[in-house]
C-alpha cells in the first residue's frame, strides 16, 4: 500500500505540471482508454490537436523529471540567492534561479484556496508580491529538501520546500495552512 501511494502521489504531482488541456487529453485516452475523436469535441480541438496533446503529455509523464540534484551545499546557494533575490525584489535574479517550468503549488487548507502557478515569470512576479514573508524566512530542511519557514509574530506563516533541478528550482510547495502551521513550535527553529 505504500508503494501505491507514493506511485500515486508521484503520478499527481507529475500530471500537475500539464497544461489542462493535456491532461485531460492524457487522462482520458491512456488511462481511461477514451478514443481521440470523442475527446476533441470536449477540447474544443481537433483529432490531430487532441492527439499531439495526449502525445506531448505521455512524453512529459514517460520521461517525467530528472532526479533532485543531491549536493547540499548547491541546493542551499540555490535557496539563499532565491531569498536574496525575493527579498530585494530583484524579477531577473528570480529568473536565474527558476527553471522555465517551474510549478509552484499553495496548500492554504480549509480557509484559503490552494493555488498552482506555473512559469519563471509567473512564479517569480509572486514571490516578490510576498517579499515580506522572505524578509522573516530562514532557511531549513523540509523532508530532506531545502526550504524556508516564514515566522511572524511568533508563529510560522509559511513553509516553503523547494524541488531543485539541474541547478534550478523546478518545483516549490507552500504550506500556508494556519491550522496546520499553528502545531509547528518556532521556537525549535532557533532563529
Amino acid at each position: 500500500m505504500l508503494v501505491a501511494d507514493s506511485v500515486g502521489i508521484a503520478l499527481m504531482v507529475v500530471l500537475e505540471t500539464l497544461t489542462p488541456a493535456e491532461r485531460l487529453a492524457f487522462v482520458m485516452h491512456d488511462l481511461f482508454a477514451i478514443p481521440f475523436d470523442e475527446i476533441a469535441p470536449v477540447l474544443g480541438r481537433t483529432y490531430a490537436s487532441t492527439r499531439q496533446l495526449a502525445s506531448r503529455a505521455r512524453r512529459r509523464v514517460n520521461g517525467a523529471a530528472p532526479p533532485p540534484d543531491t549536493d547540499p551545499t548547491r541546493r542551499r546557494e540555490i535557496v539563499d540567492a532565491f531569498l536574496t533575490a525575493s527579498r530585494g525584489g530583484d524579477f531577473d535574479a528570480l529568473l536565474a534561479v527558476l527553471d522555465p517550468d517551474v510549478v509552484a503549488r499553495s496548500d492554504g487548507g480549509r480557509q484559503r484556496p490552494g493555488l498552482v502557478r506555473r512559469g519563471a515569470a509567473d512564479v517569480a512576479s509572486q514571490a516578490i508580491t510576498f517579499a515580506r514573508s522572505a524578509q522573516t524566512g530562514q532557511a531549513v530542511l523540509v523532508n530532506d529538501a531545502p526550504g524556508m519557514v516564514a515566522v511572524a509574530d511568533g508563529r510560522v506563516v509559511s513553509v516553503m520546500a523547494f524541488t531543485i533541478q539541474g541547478g534550478r528550482i523546478t518545483a516549490i510547495d507552500i504550506l500556508n495552512d494556519p491550522g496546520r502551521l499553528a502545531r509547528i513550535d518556532p521556537s525549535v527553529l532557533g532563529g
